[in-house]
Protein backbone atom coordinates (compact mmCIF):
# COMPACT_ATOMS: atom_id res chain seq x y z
CA UNK A 1 0.00 0.00 0.00
CA UNK A 2 1.42 3.57 -1.00
CA UNK A 3 1.92 5.50 2.45
CA UNK A 4 3.02 9.25 1.72
CA UNK A 5 3.09 12.59 3.54
CA UNK A 6 0.56 14.86 0.76
CA UNK A 7 1.76 18.45 2.23
CA UNK A 8 4.76 19.97 4.18
CA UNK A 9 2.40 20.07 7.15
CA UNK A 10 2.22 16.46 7.24
CA UNK A 11 5.73 15.93 6.32
CA UNK A 12 7.02 17.95 8.89
CA UNK A 13 5.02 15.67 11.36
CA UNK A 14 5.76 12.49 10.12
CA UNK A 15 9.75 12.41 9.92
CA UNK A 16 10.11 15.22 12.65
CA UNK A 17 12.38 12.37 14.83
CA UNK A 18 15.49 10.16 13.07
CA UNK A 19 13.66 6.77 13.74
CA UNK A 20 10.18 8.37 12.14
CA UNK A 21 12.73 8.14 9.04
CA UNK A 22 14.14 4.94 9.94
CA UNK A 23 11.10 3.26 10.09
CA UNK A 24 9.55 4.34 7.00
CA UNK A 25 12.82 3.26 5.17
CA UNK A 26 12.64 -0.17 6.73
CA UNK A 27 8.32 0.01 5.36
CA UNK A 28 9.33 1.10 1.87
CA UNK A 29 12.35 -0.97 2.13
CA UNK A 30 10.79 -4.54 3.39
CA UNK A 31 7.04 -3.84 2.42
CA UNK A 32 7.01 -7.35 2.93
CA UNK A 33 8.45 -7.66 5.84
CA UNK A 34 12.53 -8.33 7.02
CA UNK A 35 14.89 -10.34 4.18
CA UNK A 36 18.23 -10.92 4.77
CA UNK A 37 20.44 -9.57 1.70
CA UNK A 38 22.72 -12.08 2.57
CA UNK A 39 20.87 -15.46 2.70
CA UNK A 40 17.19 -14.35 2.17
CA UNK A 41 15.77 -15.38 5.92
CA UNK A 42 13.01 -13.20 6.95
CA UNK A 43 13.95 -13.53 10.48
CA UNK A 44 15.77 -10.88 12.68
CA UNK A 45 15.61 -8.94 15.40
CA UNK A 46 16.81 -5.46 16.55
CA UNK A 47 19.69 -4.48 18.20
CA UNK A 48 20.26 -1.81 20.89
CA UNK A 49 22.64 -0.38 18.08
CA UNK A 50 19.69 0.06 15.46
CA UNK A 51 20.48 -3.03 13.29
CA UNK A 52 19.18 -6.32 12.15
CA UNK A 53 20.41 -9.28 12.78
CA UNK A 54 19.26 -12.03 10.56
CA UNK A 55 18.28 -15.33 13.16
CA UNK A 56 19.75 -17.49 10.14
CA UNK A 57 23.44 -16.04 9.35
CA UNK A 58 23.74 -13.72 12.05
CA UNK A 59 24.63 -10.51 9.78
CA UNK A 60 23.73 -7.33 11.66
CA UNK A 61 22.07 -5.12 8.02
CA UNK A 62 21.43 -1.93 8.55
CA UNK A 63 18.51 -0.18 6.89
CA UNK A 64 20.30 2.21 4.74
CA UNK A 65 22.72 -0.89 3.79
CA UNK A 66 22.75 -1.24 -0.07
CA UNK A 67 21.09 1.61 -0.48
CA UNK A 68 22.40 5.05 -1.56
CA UNK A 69 21.92 6.06 2.27
CA UNK A 70 24.55 3.78 2.80
CA UNK A 71 27.78 5.17 4.44
CA UNK A 72 26.25 8.55 5.00
CA UNK A 73 27.66 10.66 8.02
CA UNK A 74 24.21 12.58 7.58
CA UNK A 75 20.84 12.33 9.47
CA UNK A 76 18.18 10.11 6.94
CA UNK A 77 16.28 13.60 8.19
CA UNK A 78 17.96 15.37 6.24
CA UNK A 79 18.36 13.43 3.63
CA UNK A 80 14.53 13.22 3.09
CA UNK A 81 14.35 16.68 3.51
CA UNK A 82 16.25 16.67 0.54
CA UNK A 83 14.25 14.53 -1.63
CA UNK A 84 10.64 16.12 -0.32
CA UNK A 85 12.46 19.42 -1.42
CA UNK A 86 13.84 18.02 -4.95
CA UNK A 87 10.92 16.12 -5.78
CA UNK A 88 8.50 19.30 -4.65
CA UNK A 89 10.22 21.92 -7.41
CA UNK A 90 8.52 21.49 -10.58
CA UNK A 91 11.56 22.40 -12.35
CA UNK A 92 14.36 20.96 -10.37
CA UNK A 93 17.02 22.16 -8.21
CA UNK A 94 20.28 23.24 -8.43
CA UNK A 95 22.96 21.91 -5.63
CA UNK A 96 23.46 25.79 -4.70
CA UNK A 97 19.70 25.55 -3.89
CA UNK A 98 19.48 22.42 -2.44
CA UNK A 99 22.54 23.67 -0.19
CA UNK A 100 21.12 26.92 1.06
CA UNK A 101 17.81 24.78 1.84
CA UNK A 102 19.28 22.01 3.95
CA UNK A 103 21.86 24.46 5.51
CA UNK A 104 24.85 22.53 4.42
CA UNK A 105 28.30 24.27 4.67
CA UNK A 106 29.67 22.22 1.76
CA UNK A 107 28.31 22.91 -1.69
CA UNK A 108 30.23 19.76 -2.66
CA UNK A 109 27.56 17.80 -0.62
CA UNK A 110 24.85 18.95 -2.17
CA UNK A 111 26.36 18.49 -5.71
CA UNK A 112 27.09 14.77 -4.71
CA UNK A 113 23.56 14.52 -2.97
CA UNK A 114 21.91 15.30 -5.92
CA UNK A 115 23.41 13.27 -8.51
CA UNK A 116 23.27 10.17 -5.93
CA UNK A 117 19.31 11.10 -6.00
CA UNK A 118 19.32 11.06 -9.74
CA UNK A 119 20.69 7.69 -9.92
CA UNK A 120 17.66 7.10 -7.83
CA UNK A 121 15.38 8.28 -10.35
CA UNK A 122 16.08 5.12 -12.42
CA UNK A 123 13.72 2.44 -11.46
CA UNK A 124 15.90 -0.66 -11.66
CA UNK A 125 14.13 -3.03 -14.07
CA UNK A 126 12.28 -0.15 -15.43
CA UNK A 127 10.39 -1.42 -18.33
CA UNK A 128 10.89 -0.49 -21.77
CA UNK A 129 8.61 1.87 -24.11
CA UNK A 130 6.25 0.00 -26.21
CA UNK A 131 3.44 0.42 -28.95
CA UNK A 132 3.76 3.38 -31.63
CA UNK A 133 7.29 5.25 -30.40
CA UNK A 134 8.52 8.34 -31.98
CA UNK A 135 12.48 8.13 -32.19
CA UNK A 136 14.93 10.98 -32.91
CA UNK A 137 18.37 12.18 -31.53
CA UNK A 138 19.78 16.14 -30.94
CA UNK A 139 22.58 17.18 -29.34
CA UNK A 140 23.18 19.14 -26.39
CA UNK A 141 25.85 21.56 -24.96
CA UNK A 142 27.17 24.95 -25.69
CA UNK A 143 27.83 26.73 -28.56
CA UNK A 144 30.51 25.31 -30.49
CA UNK A 145 31.87 26.57 -34.26
CA UNK A 146 31.82 24.12 -37.14
CA UNK A 147 29.77 21.43 -38.26
CA UNK A 148 25.95 21.29 -37.27
CA UNK A 149 23.36 18.95 -37.07
CA UNK A 150 24.06 15.25 -37.50
CA UNK A 151 27.75 14.48 -36.68
CA UNK A 152 28.35 18.07 -35.17
CA UNK A 153 31.30 18.33 -32.84
CA UNK A 154 32.01 19.24 -29.59
CA UNK A 155 28.28 18.12 -28.27
CA UNK A 156 26.68 15.31 -27.01
CA UNK A 157 24.37 13.00 -29.30
CA UNK A 158 21.08 12.27 -26.84
CA UNK A 159 18.76 9.68 -28.24
CA UNK A 160 15.01 10.55 -27.84
CA UNK A 161 12.23 7.70 -27.72
CA UNK A 162 8.54 9.00 -27.35
CA UNK A 163 5.33 7.36 -26.85
CA UNK A 164 2.93 8.80 -29.26
CA UNK A 165 -0.61 7.94 -27.67
CA UNK A 166 -3.19 9.46 -30.18
CA UNK A 167 -0.39 12.51 -30.99
CA UNK A 168 0.09 13.05 -27.64
CA UNK A 169 3.11 12.85 -25.53
CA UNK A 170 3.31 9.58 -23.49
CA UNK A 171 6.43 8.19 -21.94
CA UNK A 172 9.93 9.11 -22.56
CA UNK A 173 13.11 7.40 -22.25
CA UNK A 174 16.47 9.51 -23.35
CA UNK A 175 20.17 7.67 -23.55
CA UNK A 176 23.23 9.23 -24.42
CA UNK A 177 24.74 7.52 -27.88
CA UNK A 178 28.86 7.47 -29.23
CA UNK A 179 27.45 8.82 -32.55
CA UNK A 180 24.63 8.39 -35.49
CA UNK A 181 26.10 5.95 -36.74
CA UNK A 182 23.86 2.44 -37.11
CA UNK A 183 24.91 0.69 -34.28
CA UNK A 184 25.03 3.48 -32.06
CA UNK A 185 21.04 4.54 -32.95
CA UNK A 186 19.86 0.35 -33.04
CA UNK A 187 21.78 0.01 -29.62
CA UNK A 188 20.31 2.89 -27.97
CA UNK A 189 16.75 1.63 -29.69
CA UNK A 190 17.34 -1.62 -27.96
CA UNK A 191 17.32 -0.03 -24.64
CA UNK A 192 14.36 2.04 -24.63
CA UNK A 193 11.68 0.42 -26.78
CA UNK A 194 10.27 -3.45 -26.30
CA UNK A 195 10.82 -5.17 -29.48
CA UNK A 196 7.34 -5.63 -31.82
CA UNK A 197 6.64 -1.79 -31.28
CA UNK A 198 6.54 0.54 -33.92
CA UNK A 199 9.14 2.69 -34.28
CA UNK A 200 8.83 6.26 -36.26
CA UNK A 201 11.74 7.64 -37.79
CA UNK A 202 12.82 10.37 -40.59
CA UNK A 203 14.79 8.95 -43.25
CA UNK A 204 18.49 8.92 -41.69
CA UNK A 205 20.32 5.64 -42.81
CA UNK A 206 21.35 5.19 -39.28
CA UNK A 207 18.14 3.64 -37.97
CA UNK A 208 17.93 1.15 -41.29
CA UNK A 209 18.98 -1.58 -39.00
CA UNK A 210 15.46 -2.14 -36.84
CA UNK A 211 13.74 -3.97 -39.00
CA UNK A 212 16.13 -6.72 -38.48
CA UNK A 213 15.97 -6.36 -34.74
CA UNK A 214 12.32 -7.09 -34.77
CA UNK A 215 10.62 -4.06 -34.51
CA UNK A 216 7.91 -2.49 -37.17
CA UNK A 217 10.30 0.39 -38.78
CA UNK A 218 7.81 3.75 -39.95
CA UNK A 219 10.04 6.08 -42.38
CA UNK A 220 8.42 9.49 -42.37
CA UNK A 221 9.74 10.91 -44.95
CA UNK A 222 12.59 9.54 -47.56
CA UNK A 223 15.22 12.02 -47.09
CA UNK A 224 15.75 13.81 -43.81
CA UNK A 225 16.90 17.63 -43.66
CA UNK A 226 18.09 19.76 -41.20
CA UNK A 227 15.42 22.04 -39.66
CA UNK A 228 12.38 19.83 -40.95
CA UNK A 229 9.65 19.15 -37.96
CA UNK A 230 9.12 15.39 -39.34
CA UNK A 231 8.62 14.21 -35.14
CA UNK A 232 7.00 17.20 -33.42
CA UNK A 233 6.95 14.45 -30.45
CA UNK A 234 10.54 14.13 -30.18
CA UNK A 235 11.32 17.44 -31.24
CA UNK A 236 9.15 18.96 -28.12
CA UNK A 237 10.76 17.02 -25.44
CA UNK A 238 14.23 17.64 -27.16
CA UNK A 239 13.19 21.48 -27.21
CA UNK A 240 12.03 20.88 -23.59
CA UNK A 241 15.27 19.36 -22.16
CA UNK A 242 17.00 22.13 -23.41
CA UNK A 243 15.20 24.94 -21.81
CA UNK A 244 15.33 22.81 -18.67
CA UNK A 245 18.63 22.80 -19.04
CA UNK A 246 19.85 26.21 -19.34
CA UNK A 247 16.91 27.45 -16.89
CA UNK A 248 17.48 25.29 -13.96
CA UNK A 249 21.07 24.52 -14.53
CA UNK A 250 22.30 27.68 -16.44
CA UNK A 251 23.88 25.22 -19.13
CA UNK A 252 26.06 24.20 -16.56
CA UNK A 253 25.92 20.62 -17.27
CA UNK A 254 29.17 18.50 -17.88
CA UNK A 255 29.42 16.22 -20.68
CA UNK A 256 30.47 13.02 -17.79
CA UNK A 257 27.54 13.95 -15.78
CA UNK A 258 25.02 14.86 -18.77
CA UNK A 259 23.36 11.47 -18.01
CA UNK A 260 22.64 11.63 -14.23
CA UNK A 261 20.65 14.80 -15.69
CA UNK A 262 18.81 12.85 -18.63
CA UNK A 263 17.69 10.32 -15.58
CA UNK A 264 16.43 13.13 -13.27
CA UNK A 265 14.57 14.98 -16.58
CA UNK A 266 12.98 11.77 -17.38
CA UNK A 267 11.83 11.01 -13.92
CA UNK A 268 9.88 14.43 -13.88
CA UNK A 269 8.70 14.44 -17.89
CA UNK A 270 7.11 10.96 -16.72
CA UNK A 271 5.59 11.71 -14.16
CA UNK A 272 4.40 15.23 -15.01
CA UNK A 273 0.44 14.77 -14.60
CA UNK A 274 0.86 12.84 -10.73
CA UNK A 275 -1.53 15.12 -8.66
CA UNK A 276 0.48 14.45 -5.35
CA UNK A 277 4.30 15.86 -4.95
CA UNK A 278 4.04 13.86 -1.92
CA UNK A 279 3.75 10.44 -4.42
CA UNK A 280 6.77 11.12 -6.31
CA UNK A 281 8.51 11.38 -2.95
CA UNK A 282 7.53 8.34 -2.01
CA UNK A 283 8.71 6.75 -5.34
CA UNK A 284 12.03 8.80 -4.84
CA UNK A 285 12.51 6.62 -1.32
CA UNK A 286 11.61 3.25 -2.78
CA UNK A 287 14.08 3.67 -5.76
CA UNK A 288 16.78 5.26 -3.20
CA UNK A 289 16.08 1.96 -1.34
CA UNK A 290 15.92 -0.49 -4.43
CA UNK A 291 19.36 0.83 -6.15
CA UNK A 292 23.04 -0.22 -5.13
CA UNK A 293 24.84 1.96 -3.07
CA UNK A 294 26.43 4.88 -5.62
CA UNK A 295 30.18 6.41 -4.54
CA UNK A 296 31.42 9.81 -5.46
CA UNK A 297 34.01 8.43 -7.46
CA UNK A 298 31.47 6.58 -9.62
CA UNK A 299 29.74 10.03 -9.94
CA UNK A 300 33.02 12.03 -10.90
CA UNK A 301 33.30 9.04 -13.77
CA UNK A 302 36.51 7.69 -13.06
CA UNK A 303 34.83 4.40 -11.96
CA UNK A 304 31.82 4.29 -14.89
CA UNK A 305 29.03 1.95 -13.64
CA UNK A 306 25.54 2.67 -16.10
Amino acid sequence: MEDYPKTISEFEERFASEEACRQYLYQVRWPQGFQCPRCDSDEAWSTKRGLYQCKECSSQISVTAGTIFQDTRKPLRQWFRAMWYVTNQKHGVSALGLQRFLGLGSYHTAWTWLHKLRRAMVRPGRDRLHGLVEVDETYVGGEHSGKRGRGAEGKELVVIAVEDKDEALGRIRLCLAADASAASLTQAVQECVEPGSTVRTDGWRGYNGLKAEGYAHKVIRGESVVGDNLLPLAHRVASLLKRWILGTHQGAVRPSHLAYYLDEFTFRFNRRTSRSRGKLFYRLVQQAAAIRPVTEKQIKGESADR
